[in-house]
């Protein structure tokens, strides 16, 4: 005999919440449920008044027991509904995707009804990265819809890190086919007329930092004979989109020897760009941290600050409060008179004002005279609709021409 389906009623904070649009619901929000959940399963929320709020994904191992799918009227969530779903996220980014830019994110997580879900394309690959095992018992079928839906050549399996024991205890791995042949090589794709390899088996995120792509356009506006500076250089798609934008010159630190010569590749992949084959590039595998404070007197155009996220958690906030600062005043101390600093994060637990204050006091420490010129947060593609979901900040600063 068949279980009766998962029931649950909240706290009126969290019911409101819900109401509200949040999708998320913590285990010590629960108030009542009509027996034990099992991961993956469908969970009905109802109100006080015994009336439909929402559907959601059950994780029993994880504080955030029920991820919501679905608010409102009740629904039945069948193959028909999941399609509809799929092409919602889909009809978001239609025009995004040109035959200059076949790079982007099709479904953003929670921001897209997906929860603890991305999807990105690169080119032909696609890749669908989960960060909840809620996910795992129907990934098969939701594998089948993106195939049936979006038609790539390849479908790769992404696994956060601590899902990958959970994963394989179910026969899936990080980096895995989930359709079409296997292999090893790298994907290429197009980004505003530039050409990127995006390693989607073992690469951060799901291989490129897809979510700064109009940061890069705005940079590569600045670099008109620049020198730049671009520390956590990653693969190198700042100094790319710089040194089409006519810099002389491109520094990249990153601590990853992997990530340099990524970097290095990309390079070699444009070299039928006039700029990008007459720009200088050069490779340090350096702290960035250490470099920037014994850089002595060496100074840029352009300094950009793209550092990993450096609060995972809410007790490492303050920790990154302070390094973001840092970073910040070092990084303002390598910029020219009449040059450019842009600073970034994308640590969730760091909100935009909280980011951008810390960045605006660092640097009224400073000798130099400066003016903001403009913030930036998330790419079309990269939709954050509630407050967990703002990770993406920058801000923008021009020094003064002595």
């Amino acid at each position: 005999m068949s279980s009766p389906r998962l029931r649950l009623r909240l706290t009126a904070a969290a019911e409101s919440i819900i109401r509200h649009g949040h999708p998320w619901v913590y285990s010590d929000s629960i108030r009542e449920q009509n027996r034990e959940g099992t991961t993956g399963e469908l969970a009905v929320i109802y109100d006080r008044n015994d009336r439909f709020l929402a559907i959601g994904l059950y994780d029993a191992l994880s504080p955030l027991r029920v991820r919501i799918l679905h608010v409102g009227k009740p629904a039945t969530l069948d193959s028909a509904w999941w399609a509809q779903h799929l092409r919602k996220s889909l009809e978001r980014r239609q025009g995004l995707g040109t035959p200059d830019t076949t790079g982007y994110r099709l479904v953003h997580g929670e921001s897209d009804g997906w929860p603890g879900l991305v999807l990105d394309r690169y080119g032909e690959v696609l890749v669908l990265k989960l960060y909840t095992g809620a996910w795992l018992p129907r990934l098969d079928e939701i594998a089948s819809l993106i195939v049936a839906e979006c038609q790539p050549v390849r479908l790769i399996l992404r696994l956060s890190r601590n899902l990958q024991d959970d994963a394989a205890r179910v026969g899936r791995t990080d980096g895995s086919t989930l359709f079409g042949a296997v292999d090893p090589g790298l994907a290429i794709f197009r980004e505003n007329g530039l050409t990127f390899e995006a390693d989607v088996l073992k690469g951060q995120k799901t291989g490129f930092f897809l979510d700064q792509r109009e940061n890069r356009r705005i940079v590569e506006g600045l670099s008109a004979g620049a020198e730049v500076l671009n520390a956590f250089s990653f693969s190198g798609g700042f100094s790319l989109y710089a040194a089409r934008g006519g810099a002389r010159r491109v520094t990249d630190l990153d601590i990853s020897r992997h990530a340099l010569d990524s970097g290095a590749r990309n390079f070699a992949l444009n070299q039928d760009v006039a700029p990008v084959r007459g720009c200088q590039r050069e490779a340090l595998q350096v702290d960035v941290f250490a470099w920037l404070g014994n850089a002595g007197a060496r100074s840029f155009d352009v300094v950009i600050l793209d550092p990993p996220s450096l609060a995972k958690r809410e007790a490492d906030r303050p920790e990154a409060i302070e390094a973001y600062a840092r970073l910040a005043f070092e990084g303002m101390r390598r910029v020219r008179p009449g040059g450019w600093l842009l600073a970034a994060s994308c640590s969730a637990h760091v909100r935009a004002e909280e980011f951008f204050s810390t960045v605006r006091s660092a640097l009224s420490r400073t000798p130099q005279r400066w003016t903001e010129v403009q913030t930036t947060e998330h790419p079309v593609d990269h939709p954050a609709d509630f407050p967990e979901g703002r990770y993406l900040k920058a801000i923008y600063l021009r020094t003064a021409h002595n």
